[in-house]
């Protein structure tokens, strides 16, 4: 950022990242971290077991890593609009730039980019974060941006979504956003739970609470689907106007709930029909050798021949033959 009289007349540092930012690194560092603890004891599992256990804790982890990093990303809605607009308060002097609008759960990020980025000796690069999540005071961040001066474009992008203005978005954003990340931490709450029944013979119950998990995905897509995928208020500079839809966070969201769904009625439909198979995948079901010498060990048992069993002879099928 460039001098104007001796002094920076805009906050010259980024304050959230319009898509990531530090918090959702952390989240992915996280299972990243629990995924390759888990695929370190791969060697140790012998046979087909190896791949079904790695599909099955890479999917999981995935899983669980989209649910808790849409909470923290600011593309549930995006839009931008390229136009040639004022750039400062009470000066007739036009830029030409990009202004962007990025909705998440919790705040809306407004960016502000020039085309080119050098423009009036001056750096026009801004992107600046107006939280309206709990603990947060979006009025208090928009008189904090209106002392430090930020852009005109900024400003007027901002004042649409405060409390008080006619348009009533941040009203109808702050409740679909609440909705949603409720629903959301609910649905990660439930995979928990999924996690822990796969890995008990009650395989079915797992299945059931990976539908829930599936559904109440769908609850927080749903929440958010009640805000248009425009602005319920027109923002325009001069004829160009900014639109908006449905963003990266939306749709992943989507595509996760719908692969829980699936799961879930695949797990409970070869629990129904193919309850060896669906053992087989989560480990549960003996090896065919195990089962081979118990098999045998009972049949040639001392015990059973004492009782007047026959022991098993050559013409009758036994399971362990080939």
């Amino acid at each position: 950022m460039s001098l104007f009289d001796g002094i920076y007349p805009f906050y010259p540092q980024k304050r959230k990242a319009a898509v990531f930012d530090i918090s959702i690194i952390m989240v992915i560092m996280v299972f990243l971290t629990l995924a390759c603890s888990f695929l370190l004891i791969i060697p140790g599992i012998r046979g087909r077991a190896r791949l079904y256990w790695t599909l099955r804790v890479l999917l999981s982890l995935a899983v669980g890593v989209v649910i808790v990093v849409v909470q923290f990303t600011g593309d549930w809605q995006s839009g931008w609009v390229r136009a040639n607009t004022s750039y400062k308060s009470f000066s007739p002097a036009l830029v030409s730039a990009e202004v962007g609008v990025h909705v998440g759960l919790a705040g809306v990020n407004i960016t502000l980019l020039g085309a080119p980025v050098g423009q009036l000796n001056e750096t026009i690069d801004y992107n600046e974060f107006f939280s309206w999540g709990l603990g947060a005071d979006y009025e208090q961040s928009y008189v904090a941006g209106l002392q430090k001066g930020l852009p005109s474009p900024i400003l007027y992008v901002a004042e649409k979504f405060r409390a008080r203005s006619p348009c009533g978005m941040q009203g109808q954003y702050r409740g679909a956003g609440r909705y949603a990340s409720i629903s959301l931490w609910v649905a990660f709450c439930t995979w928990l739970l999924s996690n822990l029944l796969f890995s008990m013979p009650a395989l079915v119950y797992g299945g059931y609470i990976l539908l829930l998990t599936g559904a109440f995905l769908s609850l927080s897509l749903l929440s958010f689907y009640t805000i248009s995928p425009s602005l319920p208020c027109p923002i325009h500079f001069g004829p160009a106007a900014l639109c908006t839809a449905y963003g990266g966070s939306f749709w992943l969201t989507l595509a996760v709930g719908l692969l829980c769904l699936a799961a879930g009625v695949a797990v409970v439909l070869l629990h129904r029909f193919k309850s060896d198979l669906l053992k087989t995948f989560f480990a549960l079901r003996e090896d065919r050798a195990e089962e081979c010498r118990k098999v045998t060990a009972v049949r040639g048992s001392p015990h059973l021949l004492g009782k007047g069993l026959a022991p098993l002879q050559p013409s009758q099928r036994s399971p362990c033959s080939s």
